[in-house]
């Protein structure tokens, strides 16, 4: 696979020694440019069992739920989720190692376009899902609410958590205070979460993952993990700039008289 980064922007460069991609089931018009920067010359089919849940009408275009849930397929060592026509289209690179192939946040739209997951398997392959859905514009050009409040830089590095066990496993849900810039303000530079780490007892690794600009302001991340009630999860987590967001959380059962949701 071959990714071109710079300044937190994907690049939509030509990829040399492309394997052809598949017909597009969404006709999107940047498909074909952004599945050979996202892909490479890896394999690519579409395949619903990759479950991309997102509501039918985006209320918010600043923050829109979407959850990606993969557990139905074996041998997942990676997830994307991306939006082709936003101006950052790559919100989330997750490798769950130790976790389910589940991902949940919120992201940004900045018009109508696909949202879409794609799952790279154990043999390199990847296998893409996903909708269109209807956004008004603005979602990645509008200042954050916290910029406009301006009280975005005490709360850099703040970070919640909890994670609960339930039938299907633990869900570990996190909040992080952030402003997420994506460098399409006037005189506001690009400036966002960028990686975050789960590990567990023994040194156990959950799961990493690479955050965009295109993910909403103060991001909600939930993942699904195989914690044991009383284990601690370590968190650990940095910005472009260097701020950190680490802790633990102690994983906890789920009330009985409740469902865990998730998302």
């Amino acid at each position: 696979m071959r990714r071109l980064l710079l300044a937190g922007m994907l690049l939509l460069a030509p990829v040399a020694a492309q394997a052809k991609l598949p017909a597009d089931p969404l006709a999107s018009p940047m498909w074909q440019r952004l599945g050979g920067t996202l892909f490479g010359d890896d394999t690519v089919r579409f395949d619903d069992r990759v479950k991309v849940v997102f509501p039918g009408i985006a209320e918010d275009q600043h923050s829109f739920p979407v959850s990606v849930d993969a557990r139905g397929i074996k041998g997942v060592r990676r997830i994307i989720l991306f939006a082709d026509l936003n101006p950052i289209p790559l919100a989330v690179d997750f490798t769950p190692e130790g976790a389910q192939p589940f991902l949940a946040t919120r992201i940004k739209l900045d018009q109508r376009t696909p949202v879409r997951a794609a799952v790279q398997l154990e043999d390199g392959s990847w296998l893409v899902s996903g909708g269109w859905i209807d956004a008004a514009g603005g979602g990645c050009s509008a200042p954050p609410a916290s910029r406009v409040k301006g009280d975005w830089a005490e709360h850099l590095g703040e970070v919640r958590g909890v994670a609960l066990r339930g039938g299907d496993g633990t869900h570990v849900r996190l909040a992080f205070r952030h402003p997420m810039d994506t460098g399409f303000v006037a005189n506001i530079p690009t400036y966002n979460l960028q990686d975050v780490a789960l590990t567990g007892a023994g040194g156990k690794h959950y799961g990493t993952m690479r955050i965009e600009a295109s993910v909403a302001e103060d991001p909600s991340i939930t993942v699904i993990t195989d914690a044991a009630v009383g284990e601690d999860i370590v968190l650990r987590g940095s910005d472009t700039n260097g701020i950190r967001y680490d802790g633990s959380i102690a994983v906890r059962a789920a009330p009985a008289d409740a469902a865990v949701a998730a998302r």
